[in-house]
């Protein structure tokens, strides 16, 4: 998205795109499923999982940390990833609270 004047829309409508839009890549997703089957994985075993490259899979494990959806632990030159449980539950609570409070217009366009 270009240039979005996010002054003309409220704090939680920003923060809800802001939160799908680290959703909105298939390798993410693919991670996130892999770390929901294998908690505290390393960089090393999802390249062998997913079967994309170490520079890929690094570059979305960094946007999803930034996010605060995954956090890092380390023990000497490792480093394993699982999902935050905390911001993992707000980014559910969220997303149902916006689909809760639109049901009634789901309505098909004719």
């Amino acid at each position: 998205m270009g240039t979005t004047k996010t002054n003309l829309y409220t704090s939680e409508q920003n923060q809800l795109a802001a939160l799908i839009k680290v959703f909105a890549h298939p390798a993410r997703i693919a991670i996130l499923q892999q770390l929901m089957q294998a908690p505290n994985c390393m960089n090393a075993e999802m390249v062998s999982q997913l079967g994309l490259s170490q520079a890929s899979i690094s570059q979305h494990l960094n946007e999803l940390k930034k996010s605060g959806v995954l956090e890092v632990t380390s023990s000497g030159n490792k480093r394993y990833y699982c999902i935050n449980s905390i911001v993992w539950k707000n980014v559910q609570k969220q997303l149902h609270a916006f689909f809760e409070a639109n049901q009634n217009h789901t309505a098909s366009c004719q």
